[in-house]
């Protein structure tokens, strides 16, 4: 496999948790998006929408690319069964899949690097504001985020079920493949994390484990600090 990434991305630090929860090797292929990478033509040739990451897979004998981190993960889920990402039953699936899409749907298409770049550029917006954005919106989306797993808690609770020390259940999952690199962009921003303990928990027990360390970006070849 290859992975077409970048350290700063947080969908490409998805991807790359999930392959080492999962114990899969892969080559790591450099976008740089700061520089522009993404939209040279060598780059545009693979990925349709000039996005990372991209995972280049051999299936059936021919080679593939796969395009979206939730995609991406869910296919390495169903094609490599040991440590599963996703709970067996439907509801449980449903419930993690929502944690995960709080995130990748709610709080990160608002504060990706594009998006800043159109506040400041083209919105003549300056970096105070950029960052009051970005603020408002990811502790607002951390905040649901919150209510759910307290949601989940008081169910297992009354479940006389053990509370969860990952976003759900006894190990991690797509949920935590989501918020772990959320609280690394979030630590970059300030963002206060005051009031989430149950969030934080969660990324403090993920940040335990060998597989979230080994994927953070400060141990990406092409990490810049």
């Amino acid at each position: 496999m290859i992975l077409h990434n970048y350290f700063r991305s947080s969908a490409s630090f998805r991807v790359r948790i999930a392959l080492a929860l999962k114990g899969l090797p892969y080559e790591y292929v450099s976008v740089h998006l700061a520089k522009g990478d993404h939209k040279l033509t060598a780059y545009a040739e693979k990925s349709a929408d000039g996005l990372v990451p991209l995972l280049e897979v051999n299936e059936n004998g021919r080679g593939e690319s796969l395009s979206q981190s939730m995609a991406i993960i869910e296919y390495i889920d169903e094609t490599h069964s040991q440590s599963p990402l996703l709970p067996q039953d439907p509801l449980g699936r449903a419930k993690v899949r929502a944690l995960a899409q709080s995130i990748s749907c709610e709080i990160h298409p608002l504060n990706n690097l594009r998006v800043l770049k159109y506040l400041v550029k083209e919105l003549k917006q300056d970096e105070a504001t950029k960052n009051a954005w970005y603020v408002h919106w990811c502790r607002e989306g951390l905040e649901a985020f919150e209510r759910q797993l307290a949601g989940d808690a008081t169910y297992r609770a009354k479940n006389g079920k053990a509370a969860s020390v990952y976003c759900f259940g006894d190990t991690p999952t797509l949920a935590d493949c989501c918020l772990v690199p959320q609280i690394f962009n979030a630590q970059r921003f300030n963002v206060p994390f005051n009031g989430l303990p149950l969030t934080m928990a969660a990324f403090d027990a993920c940040m335990k484990l060998p597989a979230f360390q080994q994927a953070q970006p400060s141990n990406c070849p092409d990490f810049e600090a």
